[in-house]
């Protein structure tokens, strides 16, 4: 597959879903939403969408035999998975809603493929770009092994146009980063082998740093915020730096050169006179001893 082509398009009711999927789940939810466009085909939830192991081995930096397994291991486990969103009613009241991700998932032996159909209240979420969506390039989360990491990504590239998220209540959080209830109920459990290992994760192999700051009530921590900013995010060159008290720009011009003003006149063009030589040199050179 042409990785510069590989766009994951999410509706981001989805992206704020509670769900809970294992990280071959994940992987092959995204892989087969970029098979989907990538063919032409479209997504519907009458049409099959192929993920060969080949192109998961290839994407996720894998032996092939240990994509078969995955691939193999993934398909009962993904039927059984739901998920859970809002959405309001026509009278404006919260409705919550389950359903399943796949209304059919297979896998050929043979041919080491997976064929998926997607539920039909899955597609309009990843289809439906005429609404607030978020798009994301499927090679900047193939290096993340945590699926904390996977749906963290998500979660704040979503916001990436204001570069920081509200205050999410932590119950809200573990859902959505697809904890499940009763796991890592301590907070320093939750931080060391969830947030911390996907922020740390998340900074390492995409394309964005974040960091995060607790809420508290009291002595106890009743949320979190991130920030974040982009790694290929472009810099004024005429910004200050408060530390070298220099911009960009001068800290990028190489330093001039110390030479002496018989080493200037040796430079000089026929006919050109010593206002005119300083004048051309300045930008390159020093020169010392003029008197």
């Amino acid at each position: 597959m042409d990785k510069k082509q590989q766009v994951v398009v999410k509706d981001n009711a989805l992206i704020n879903a509670a769900y809970t999927l294992d990280l071959v789940e994940q992987r092959l939810i995204l892989m087969s939403t970029v098979r989907g466009r990538e063919e032409g085909q479209g997504i519907t939830a009458d049409k099959p969408l192929l993920v060969r192991a080949e192109d998961y081995a290839e994407q996720f930096k894998v032996t092939r035999q240990t994509a078969y397994a995955a691939l193999k291991d993934a398909v009962s486990g993904l039927f059984n998975r739901y998920f859970t969103y809002e959405q309001l009613t026509k009278r404006g009241n919260v409705e919550v809603v389950k359903s399943r991700w796949v209304s059919q998932v297979s896998y050929v032996e043979h041919e080491a493929m997976v064929s998926i159909v997607f539920a039909p209240a899955v597609v309009p979420m990843i289809t439906r770009l005429e609404r607030e969506f978020t798009r994301y390039d499927l090679e900047q989360v193939s290096s993340l092994t945590s699926t904390y990491a996977v749906r963290l990504y998500e979660l704040l590239i979503s916001w990436r146009s204001t570069g920081k998220t509200p205050a999410i209540e932590l119950g809200d959080l573990r859902a959505r980063l697809g904890v499940e209830e009763g796991q890592y109920k301590l907070m320093h459990h939750f931080k060391a082998k969830v947030l911390d290992r996907a922020i740390n994760q998340v900074n390492e192999h995409t394309d964005i740093t974040a960091s995060y700051e607790q809420h508290k009530r009291g002595r106890t921590i009743t949320g979190f915020s991130f920030t974040l900013t982009l790694k290929n995010a472009a810099r004024d060159p005429n910004t200050i730096d408060l530390l070298t008290g220099t911009t960009d720009a001068e800290h990028a011009r190489p330093k001039r050169q110390r030479i002496t003003r018989q080493q200037a006149e040796g430079m000089a063009q026929p006919g050109e006179e010593w206002p005119a030589l300083i004048k051309r040199l300045a930008p390159d050179f020093f020169i010392t001893n003029l008197n």
